[in-house]
């Protein structure tokens, strides 16, 4: 199964194989449908390595494959 992950706005918002996550008051990512094990493992992921990463400008879209 393949994980897309795809920025909608910087530090905020994201789109991960369709489901929107996006970043609460308490500063922590959440979604408001159900994401699945590794659609959360791979995001976790992709805020360690992108979005905390100051070297990214504008963040990437990625793809995990797993």
């Amino acid at each position: 199964m393949n994980i897309t992950i795809t920025p909608l706005e910087d530090h905020k918002r994201y789109s991960v194989n369709g489901h929107a996550v996006y970043k609460d008051d308490k500063g922590f990512y959440v979604s408001a449908t159900d994401m699945n094990a590794k659609e959360w493992k791979a995001f976790h992921r992709y805020e360690k390595l992108v979005i905390k990463n100051k070297a990214f400008k504008t963040h990437t879209k990625a793809t995990y494959k797993g």
